[in-house]
């Protein structure tokens, strides 16, 4: 049996079972030793296992994970999502969708903490939803809207999947996130633009909200100074070279457990909760990194990514016909595999294309995110759309992929934007 056959049976094993519901980083790590035994040897491939998961849990740079994602978990205890909620309302909620465009500011500055695209849209979710629907918005663009916005918790660092994508090509993180600060702002802009036109073509699906009255919106901005300090401690520390992403995930949850403890949110109960959600959260991350490593050694040993590489490389259509295909490649991938899994899997077969054509590894990492980004909100796997689904379940799939389609067409414009203008990302970290 040609190794072409085994990989082509492999894919088809891992979306086999994959359909049965059994977990993509389970089913990664069953097909991957299982192909790679079949093809060199079971002993060599339960020595795979075993290395592969010892430098994952071992890796110190893996280490920002469970960090950053404490500090969401911690950040959401603390009421962080509510208050930066409650100033954004005040400031543009007075505005025909206003509270639309309140919540896509508030789930930016949440994404700036939390680091998760879905853990952004489920905390937004519990707060924005309720209030977007009392004001007389339908389901589908409530839910539309927070959707859109969690997506922001993938690009606006610390990003977990664009430190992954550091580690994989082997590039400084540190400039990673801060070259995802201009495309993530970029991003709250064009989604606030996508929200005029809409109120201009259709008034009535978004309410004008109360307006709040200068004394209320200064006290709202005396509430979010813990947001702005965690941001500006992580962030800034980044930028000026004080902290090692690692060291800045590790300064970043204490400090929001010192913010959590002054503010008297901090009780056991909730601590062992933060703690307990992360461990989960981090071994979900973990599985999936193991697996995608372990179906990754079956797929070098078959030669099947490296003949797809040089395929797709040697087509003459030129460096940017090349990159089409590749994004349209994930585009397609972002509607039926996780966000973290594609990205695992497919960076060491694409990478060395995109050196090969010039392009900018930075650059390159900032627009797979934003693909990938488009991915959680895109039929039929919108992981941000089945998150919230499951949260509001008087507002069907098909409302809710109806509500973030205004959303999807503006990230596919800021894709073009980046494209062609890469200056917008990789201006910051010129700077460092």
């Amino acid at each position: 049996m040609s190794t072409e056959l085994v990989a082509i049976l492999g894919f088809v094993a891992l979306f086999g079972l994959m359909a049965v519901r059994i977990p993509i980083g389970v089913s990664m790590g069953i097909v991957g030793v299982g192909g790679f035994a079949f093809l060199v040897g079971l002993d060599p491939a339960l020595s795979q296992l075993g290395i592969s998961t010892m430098r994952v849990v071992t890796n110190y740079a893996f280490g920002l994970v469970p960090l950053f994602i404490l500090m969401g978990y911690i950040a959401t205890e603390s009421g962080l999502s509510g208050e930066l909620y409650a100033a954004a309302r005040a400031w543009v909620g007075h505005r025909r969708g206003g509270l639309a465009m309140a919540t896509i500011v508030a789930c930016g500055g949440f994404a700036a903490i939390c680091g998760s695209s879905v853990a952004t849209a489920a905390t937004m979710a519990k707060v924005a939803i309720p209030e977007m629907r009392e004001s007389g918005y339908s389901g589908g663009v409530a839910c539309g809207v927070v959707a859109a916005g969690g997506t922001l918790g993938i690009l606006i660092p610390p990003s977990v999947v664009l430190a992954i994508y550091g580690i994989i090509v082997e590039k400084d993180i540190a400039e990673l996130f801060i070259a995802g600060i201009l495309p993530g702002l970029l991003a709250i802009v064009m989604y606030l633009a996508t929200l005029q036109v809409m109120a201009w073509m259709r008034p009535q699906s978004l309410p004008v909200g109360a307006a709040a009255n200068w004394r209320e919106r200064m006290v709202t901005l005396r509430h979010i100074w813990a947001t702005m300090a965690l941001f500006l401690l992580v962030l800034g520390g980044i930028y000026g070279g004080i902290f090692s992403p690692t060291e800045a995930a590790g300064v970043g949850a204490f400090g929001a457990f010192l913010i959590a403890v002054i503010r008297g949110r901090m009780r056991l109960r909730v601590l062992l909760f933060c703690l307990t959600q992360t461990l989960r959260t981090t071994g979900s991350i973990f599985t999936i990194l193991i697996g995608a490593i372990l179906f990754g050694y079956f797929l070098a040993v078959t030669q099947v990514p490296q003949n797809i590489a040089n395929f797709i490389a040697a087509l003459p259509i030129g460096k940017y016909g090349v990159l089409a295909i590749i994004l349209l490649v994930y585009l397609f991938l972002g509607c039926i595999l996780d966000a973290l899994a594609m990205v695992i899997l497919t960076v060491p077969i694409v990478y060395p294309i995109i050196i090969k054509l010039g392009f900018d590894p930075i650059w390159f990492g900032v627009i797979v995110v934003m693909t990938v980004e488009l991915g959680l909100i895109t039929p039929p796997l919108g992981m941000n759309v089945f998150v919230i689904n499951a949260a509001v379940r008087d507002t069907s799939l098909i409302q809710i992929f109806k509500g973030v389609a205004p959303f999807v067409l503006s990230d596919v414009v800021r894709l073009i934007l980046l494209i062609a203008f890469p200056t917008i990302v990789l201006f910051l970290p010129g700077t460092m």
